[in-house]
């Protein structure tokens, strides 16, 4: 089942082989034949020293954990098995503290659950070894960086050439050494076969050739990802290769690339591609996209520059690139200067991976400003609840709250009440604390009443006085109110 999983122009820090702190004469560090021959090849993300009896709970998963075994458990086996649950990449026991050697036992046990075993000889402090992963990964993040970089400038110039599109493909295949495949709205095969002819609606290939079982699970995936309402992106592998699709422009155009292996960069690079394919083949009206810019710069307005619409205006924060963002939701129209990135969309955004969106209603050019606070308010409201998506709703004061949180505090508020006096309030607040009206409405005596809402007044701890009080209560008694299976009646 192919995963899905937001695209980011950002590569993620890549991991340390075993391989490279191995060759480090200066940390002298030893594989032990109990780590197996896979050894050299498994990728170190972090470092965490510990002398627990059981470090499980703390590793996050791709840790060299790194250990003088001052309290090491007789069942050697037992540990090292938990080691392996959590999902430590390799263990560097320190020898000369507690242990003139690696304890056989613990040897033999990494050997049978296949975890990479390091001796890290008396004179090479722990730290040093995190150091010099920390600086191999610097190091391997700032290649990846620099590939990124070099890569965004050849796609620029691609797709500066009279023919964009096919030469775009071919540059974006070349980089990422694999394959890429443009599928038109509609289209079904991704394979050679299929639309060899060089017009607009036709899919076109570049780079090395799939065998077949890649091929169909690529098609599947650029099939699945074109659909209405598919996921932003998608990945699978297949054969060997690693497959990634993404859509274009909103319109059921595909991008589909084919790997071998997968790099720390190769998201960034396809989502750079996808942003510069989705404006030399989305199909806009003129009047949007670049289009509406160009008209803007030269002294039109909004309403006047873009198109009819309706547009969605999106306030969002998150981790990921604001490009590959843009990509996603089929649009340039992309301001990220600040912590709070702002997008104009035609087509309404659903929730992204990574990230946190306020969304507008539907609005016309010349309704853009409303948008821009409605979407601004709609994303508050995403943070506070923690919620992928907040859409605007229309509909008075009421639709600024979140339903959810103005359901809990409600209840918080009048949970020191009972139902006959949170009845006698509903029914003061709504006569404009008439002390005469209320008693005839609960067909009690006027005495009752103000029995009731004095005591009201100690349980809730506020004075019934004032104002912004009472507003409070008759909001929160009209969220209860609303609410079927309130325990509060």
């Amino acid at each position: 089942m192919p995963a899905t999983s937001s695209a980011s122009a950002t590569p993620p820090t890549p991991g340390v082989e075993l391989a490279a702190l191995l060759a480090d004469r200066e940390l002298g560090l030893r594989a032990l034949t109990g780590a197996g021959e896979r050894a050299p090849a498994v990728a170190v993300h972090a470092v965490h020293a510990s002398e627990m009896a059981d470090p499980s709970p703390y590793l996050l998963g791709g840790e060299l954990l790194l250990t003088a075994g001052a309290q090491l458990e007789a069942d050697a086996d037992a540990y090292v098995a938990r080691l392996v649950a959590a999902g430590a990449a390799a263990l560097g026991f320190g020898v000369a503290p507690v242990y003139e050697e690696v304890p056989p036992e613990l040897a033999a046990a990494c050997a049978r659950h296949g975890l990479p075993l390091l001796e890290v000889p008396p004179r090479t402090p722990f730290t040093a070894v995190a150091r010099t992963v920390w600086r191999l990964m610097a190091e391997a993040r700032t290649r990846e960086l620099r590939r990124v970089t070099e890569a965004q400038q050849s796609l620029a110039a691609a797709a500066a050439r009279p023919d964009p599109v096919p030469a775009l493909l071919r540059r974006l295949a070349a980089t990422l050494g694999g394959h890429a495949t443009l599928l038109p709205a509609g289209g079904q095969d991704p394979g050679r076969d299929a639309g060899q002819g060089t017009g607009q609606a036709a899919t076109r290939h570049a780079g090395r050739d799939l065998p077949p079982e890649a091929a169909g699970a690529l098609a599947a995936l650029l099939t699945r990802v074109g659909a209405p309402g598919g996921p932003a992106t998608a990945t699978d592998a297949a054969a060997g290769w690693q497959l990634t699709a993404y859509p274009l422009g909103g319109e059921g155009q595909v991008l589909g690339v084919a790997v071998p292996d997968r790099t720390p960069g190769d998201h960034a690079i396809t989502a750079i591609a996808a942003v510069l394919l989705t404006l030399l083949t989305t199909h806009r009206p003129a009047g949007t996209e670049a289009g509406a810019l160009t008209r803007l710069l030269l002294g039109g307005s909004p309403a006047e520059a873009l198109g009819p619409g309706p547009w969605h205006v999106v306030h969002a924060r998150g981790t990921g690139d604001p490009r590959a963002l843009a990509a996603a939701l089929g649009t340039v129209l992309v301001d990220a200067r600040g912590e709070e990135v702002r997008l104009l969309a035609e087509r309404e955004p659903g929730p992204l991976p990574g990230w946190r969106l306020g969304v507008s209603a539907p609005a016309d050019p010349g309704a853009l400003a409303g948008a821009e606070a409605q979407a601004r308010r709609a994303l508050r409201r995403a943070e506070a609840a923690r919620a992928p998506l907040a859409r605007h709703t229309a509909g008075g004061l009421d639709a600024l709250l979140d339903p959810a949180e103005a359901l809990t505090h409600a209840r918080e508020l009048l949970a020191p009440l009972a139902p006959e006096q949170v009845r006698t309030l509903r029914a003061w607040l709504a006569h404009h604390g008439s002390w005469d009206r209320t008693a005839a409405a609960l067909g009690v005596h006027r005495n009752t009443v103000r029995q009731r809402v004095a005591r009201c007044t100690a349980l809730l701890g506020r004075d019934l006085d004032d104002p912004d009080t009472r507003m409070e209560l008759w909001f929160a008694l009209r969220t209860l109110d609303r609410q079927d299976n309130s325990p509060v009646t």
